[in-house]
């Protein structure tokens, strides 16, 4: 069963494990394609194939850059995102460099971000901020999504996609209370269930990113409470 467009249009597969290869990304072009998801997001070294396989689908092609400890120089997430958007990715969720957000080295944070996120925007493509890795306090959540709005983020990301749906939820809440209507959030972890999801929709995220599978998406399809969730 295929899931309606209106729910699955805002449902995005991850494939970022370390060990993803060439047959799971055939098996995730297919789920995004047949499910019209509104993303696929891949580990760097299978844009360009993830990208040719898509070919022109409506499909969002999105990558991960500084992934997963977002304590890479600012040259390196530039050269990493440059290098995705030449290989046709259109959306680039990059990881926030916590220890400077915990040093309160606000500029640096700052200027990390404002890298990447204009050099996506120069490329149209868009742009979310990974509020991640753990553990990071609330406080420096809500601060770390005020420089996001700032530097211009279309997106703020709950997390680098291991945290357990819960997680992701709560910090939805916090994301969403602490931006302004321009920028959405992305609620991304573990999620198991229609529920989790609908929840997750519920707590203020624009759209969720998780591993999905097709027992999910049907299951998905018909929960009455993620579609009162998706015409919100």
């Amino acid at each position: 069963m295929t899931a309606s467009p209106r729910r699955a249009g805002r449902l995005e597969h991850r494939l970022t494990t370390p060990n993803a290869s060439l047959a799971d990304l055939d098996g995730a072009i297919a789920l995004a394609i047949e499910h019209e998801l509104a993303a696929l997001t891949v580990n760097p070294w299978l844009v360009k194939a993830a990208k040719r396989q898509l070919g022109r689908s409506r499909v969002r092609l999105g990558t991960v850059v500084g992934y997963p400890s977002g304590a890479h120089v600012l040259a390196v997430k530039a050269f990493e995102a440059s290098k995705a958007l030449e290989q046709g990715a259109t959306q680039i969720d990059f990881v926030l460099n916590v220890g400077a957000l915990v040093s309160r080295d606000e500029d640096a944070v700052y200027n990390d971000m404002l890298a990447v996120i204009d050099m996506a925007h120069s490329a149209l493509a868009e742009v979310g901020v990974i509020l991640g890795p753990d553990p990071i306090a609330e406080p420096h959540l809500r601060r770390a999504c005020l420089l996001a709005e700032r530097a211009g983020a279309d997106l703020v990301v709950t997390g680098t996609g291991d945290a357990t749906a819960a997680r992701s939820i709560g910090r939805s809440r916090i994301a969403r209370d602490s931006l302004g209507i321009r920028v959405d959030v992305k609620a991304c972890g573990r999620f198991r269930s229609a529920e989790e999801i609908a929840a997750a929709f519920e707590a203020g995220a624009a759209r969720v990113s998780t591993q999905l599978s097709p027992e999910l998406l049907s299951v998905a399809s018909d929960a009455p409470q993620l579609a009162a969730a998706a015409v919100r």
